[in-house]
């Protein structure tokens, strides 16, 4: 999200004391002030609580404003609340803080399982420093390799963001926001892993190595690489991903899921293409045709995959032997 340069917010019947000169330039572009910045620049309490009322200045949390003429419309933009509120607690919390975490990858676009309920920083270990309510913060070495300005907030890198993320959250997690940022074409494994390398010893590293070296850029969803851990964790052959199959002249179609040797297919499918009655049908003829060809075809949705594990194993496991029985006739028969 590119912003323009920012402006002297101050002026008009609003002279409202920003942030200072090294603070995050989105703080002044959006009119972003703290209460004791306001009562320091001689506003006084009702008078904040009287632009509060006539809507020339709005609320963002408990002691942090913004001017409403130059947020409103910005939060009306793709991922602009999300970022408004990153850098109202930037603001609460003092120009050293980073964003990173969830919020981070909230604001790169990468995938995410459950909701976030706070916003979450990273500012250095040594200053004085405890969570707020709605933040929250992590204390911890940040090297400048790790740190960058992505839609004019300092934040921790994509790779920095992805590995603070596996080492906090459990390890479907971490996959599905590795594999989400790799799709996306927003980091690389390589930098993932010099980030993992930087970080020897630090709690939850172990595990967050394990994500990057189990994560895949072909993995295009969250729930394919829940998916993708289940078969880890039910004790299956890993599968191909993304591979075209069938036909006689002309691929049937792309298929989420291939076990070569036993001529299966698995297909996670999300709730949209229930509701979609043509994607619906374009998906049964595609798994007739399949079919045809002599594949094992099996479909799972959320519910199977994040609630009943076995089942799914179950179900893979009768279409395995079925598919190698297939696939020995057919070698035979060559």
């Amino acid at each position: 999200m590119c912003l323009p340069k920012c402006q002297d917010v101050r002026g008009g019947r609003h002279a409202w004391r920003m942030q200072a000169p090294d603070s995050p330039e989105i703080l002044r572009f959006l009119g972003i002030v703290t209460r004791p910045q306001l009562l320091a620049s001689g506003t006084s309490r009702s008078e904040i609580a009287s632009h509060v009322k006539d809507g020339s200045l709005l609320r963002l949390g408990r002691g942090v404003y913004a001017r409403a003429d130059l947020a409103e419309p910005f939060r009306k933009l793709s991922g602009g609340e999300q970022l408004l509120q990153a850098a109202a607690a930037l603001a609460i919390i003092g120009a050293d803080a980073v964003i990173s975490h969830q919020s981070a990858a909230q604001l790169y676009g990468i995938d995410l399982v459950g909701k976030v309920p706070q916003i979450t920083l990273t500012c250095r270990p040594e200053r004085g420093w405890r969570n707020r309510t709605g933040i929250r913060l992590y204390a911890v070495d940040l090297p400048n390799a790790h740190q960058t300005t992505a839609s004019g907030v300092p934040m921790t890198t994509v790779a920095r963001t992805v590995i603070d993320l596996a080492r906090t959250l459990d390890f479907k997690a971490g996959v599905v926001a590795a594999d989400s940022a790799l799709h996306r074409k927003l980091t690389t494994k390589p930098e993932l892993e010099t980030v993992v390398a930087a970080l020897p010893r630090w709690p939850g590293i172990v595990k967050a190595a394990e994500v990057v070296a189990f994560a895949d850029k072909r993995a295009e969803s969250a729930l394919e690489s829940i998916a993708r851990v289940v078969f880890r964790d039910v004790g299956l052959p890993p599968p191909d991903l993304q591979v075209w199959l069938g036909g006689k002249v002309a691929p049937v179609g792309r298929v989420d899921f291939f076990w070569k040797k036993y001529r299966t297919v698995a297909e996670v499918d999300g709730a949209l293409k229930y509701k979609d009655p043509i994607r619906a049908r374009l998906q049964l003829k595609r798994d007739a045709l399949l079919r045809a060809d002599e594949f094992e075809v099996v479909h799972f949705d959320w519910q199977d995959i994040t609630k009943a594990p076995d089942y799914v194993a179950e179900l893979l496991w009768r279409a395995f032997r079925r598919g190698a029985r297939t696939a020995s006739k057919r070698k035979t028969a060559m």
